[in-house]
């Protein structure tokens, strides 16, 4: 939670961050909000950091909050057949905060999901279409990670403050989905990339329009397991990298110094880069974090019942959305999210520069 006034020339808030961490953040500007983050663990994460909730939200358009008339064309989707599944993550590595936990047996209805999140291409179909204009177009700014900045503008930043501990994100003005990065940006060359700074309210409206809506968490899990359900922490298995390749988009390198690329990107990647998953789905680890429907809750499925059991849909209420995948700026020492157990969340109006989703649809 957020609590600051806008119109000083500089304020200190407090906000949740992923697992336990305290996020302190200083904001300096209108122009570029410099977020100088401490944590009060030794793990730091590098999740997407939320907007603040004492500031008004930008009105909904309701025309995209209805649910849809009528079911959306599967093409471009993955049917996974219904049936008795295991998810869930309890062992190393595991955020016990975030709820990763119990490992638990769950009933699911068959269900159609996207192959891929979707594109910028995509979703510039779906504004010339309706319209739409995304939350981070009426806030008028975004979170940006400081490496994706141009390296004028980062030092002109590190020159102006000192930074105390690290920083990685930037509240930019004018960044949003067709401009990442704010002024200068663009995506051009990335049409084929998934759509970012997009809030999950954005996810929903384009979901609705397409007559499909966003999978629940455990829809998503079971879908990124697999065939066989598998146990293991990614979808082909233990290792990362087996036999030293590259399966998906994460950090290279020391987060958040250096990022060697090695895996072929800097940020985002095309929603079809890596090899594909046995069932057919890409991307589903790493690349961005996808917004799930549910509401997040630590521990609303531990105990057992038929809501938690037989197509879990998530509690009733609540503050923050499920963000399932981790993302290009996961790496093992700050944030190794990118397990297919793992779990994070963010309020539904947060949009940052590693934040996608893709699209569910009933069978």
């Amino acid at each position: 939670m957020i609590g600051a006034s806008f119109g000083a020339v500089a304020a200190s808030v407090v906000l949740r961050g992923c697992g336990n961490q305290v996020i302190r953040i200083v904001l300096i500007s209108w122009a570029a909000v410099l977020l100088i983050i401490v944590m009060s663990e030794a793990k730091k994460g590098c999740c997407a950091p939320q907007r603040s909730q004492d500031r008004q939200s930008p009105v909904l358009d309701l025309r995209f909050s209805e649910p849809p008339a009528s079911l959306g064309s599967t093409q471009g989707m993955i049917h996974v057949e219904g049936g008795r599944f295991r998810i869930g993550y309890e062992g190393p590595g595991a955020w016990v905060a975030d709820g990763e936990g119990p490992v638990r047996e769950i009933i699911l209805d068959s269900y159609w999901l996207d192959q891929t999140a979707v594109t910028n291409a995509q979703f510039a179909e779906f504004v010339a279409a309706t319209g739409y204009v995304t939350e981070s177009e009426k806030f008028g700014w975004a979170y940006v990670f400081i490496g994706q900045l141009s390296n004028s503008k980062q030092r002109k930043l590190r020159e102006s403050h000192s930074v105390q501990g690290l920083q990685w994100w930037y509240a930019i003005d004018g960044a949003q989905w067709r401009k990442p990065e704010g002024a200068g940006s663009n995506i051009k060359k990335r049409m084929d990339h998934p759509v970012v700074s997009v809030s999950w309210n954005d996810a929903l409206a384009y979901a609705h329009w397409a007559g499909k809506r966003l999978p629940t968490e455990a829809e998503w899990e079971v879908a990124a397991r697999g065939i066989d359900n598998v146990q293991t922490m990614y979808p082909w298995g233990t290792e990362l990298e087996p036999g030293g390749k590259h399966r998906c988009n994460v950090w290279q390198g020391n987060f958040p110094e250096n990022n060697s690329e090695a895996d072929g990107y800097a940020w985002t990647a095309p929603v079809t880069a890596y090899r594909k998953y046995d069932n057919g789905f890409y991307n589903l680890l790493g690349n961005v974090w996808e917004w799930c429907a549910d509401w997040f809750h630590p521990t609303w499925h531990a105990s057992e019942s038929e809501a938690t059991r037989i197509n879990p849909k998530g509690p009733n209420s609540g503050d923050s959305r499920v963000m399932k995948g981790g993302s290009f700026l996961c790496h093992e020492s700050y944030c190794n999210r990118y397990r297919l157990g793992a779990r994070t969340a963010n309020t539904p109006d947060s949009a940052t520069t590693n934040l996608g989703f893709r699209c569910a649809r009933d069978a």
